[in-house]
């Protein structure tokens, strides 16, 4: 019998566009924990006008077919631990599940993650991937410290992995479980709010972050490094994590963001 979502974990990577799995990889060393508490949000009292609505297409049905029963209702979002766990121990048949995800609360992790992105920070307690091996990379002393070059190519790996997927098969399985996703965000404390609109929006602030070919000078005045410059020391958290992954890697994922944009905002 399959299992409903097969592939779900494709969204992860897709949220590769996720992205935001690239902040709790280039924090700097000695960060500590941060508890997150959503802060208290009061929408305006008129229905809000939906702008990207998810729809989904008999094509994409069909593409989702060998990955989703669609005879077998959805499970709970508090439920969904288990099969996330099972789907992601198919995709990644050779590797150990803790090593990259944490599952508990992964699709709650999610949205949260990408609410986060355009904010100043993001919240470490939060995250739906582990931080990765090694340290963040620096050279120089004081006033010529930059980003090591050979940092960028910690993150090379995940990103080919990303850019391997079939996009258009993750957005069809995003938007067959896209009732999750909604549920997660109404309950972080948008009960009127559409995910999928905020998803496009963070997207579209990722795209204008600004691409440096040179060197990126930091200061290291405790024991976090901040960018020299205070333009880029301003910028939101997503912004500063392309940064850090070096100009190539930030080239590839915003050309994967182009291509899922097309695909979930359907223009």
């Amino acid at each position: 019998m399959k299992s409903w979502p097969f592939r779900f974990g494709l969204i992860v990577i897709g949220a590769i566009i996720g992205i935001a799995y690239w902040y709790f990889y280039l924090s700097g060393q000695g960060a500590p924990e941060q508890v997150f508490t959503p802060a208290p949000v009061v929408e305006p009292n008129v229905e809000p006008v939906i702008q990207h609505p998810v729809t989904t297409t008999p094509e994409e049905l069909e593409s989702t077919e060998p990955l989703i029963d669609r005879e077998k209702p959805l499970p709970e979002l508090k439920q969904s631990d288990l099969p996330m766990a099972e789907i992601l121990a198919k995709l990644f048949a050779d590797q150990k599940l803790d090593r990259f995800f944490i599952l508990e609360h992964f699709i709650e992790r999610f949205v949260v993650m990408v609410d986060n992105l355009p904010r100043p920070q993001l919240p470490s307690t939060h995250r739906p991937l582990k931080k990765t091996a090694g340290k963040f990379l620096a050279q120089g002393e004081r006033d010529q410290l930059t980003i090591a070059p050979t940092n960028y190519k910690r993150y090379t790996p995940l990103i080919k992995m990303g850019a391997a997927l079939d996009t258009a098969q993750v957005v069809a399985v995003y938007k067959r479980l896209y009732p999750l996703f909604q549920q997660a965000y109404q309950e972080l404390g948008y009960p009127k709010s559409y995910f999928n609109d905020r998803l496009v929006e963070v997207i579209d602030h990722l795209l204008v972050t600004p691409q440096i070919t040179g060197p990126v000078y930091l200061t290291q005045p405790k024991a976090l490094y901040l960018y020299a410059d205070p333009d880029l020391e301003a910028l939101s958290a997503g912004r500063k994590i392309l940064l850090r992954c070096g100009p190539e890697n930030a080239a590839q994922i915003k050309t994967l963001l182009h291509e899922y944009r097309k695909l979930i905002a359907g223009s």
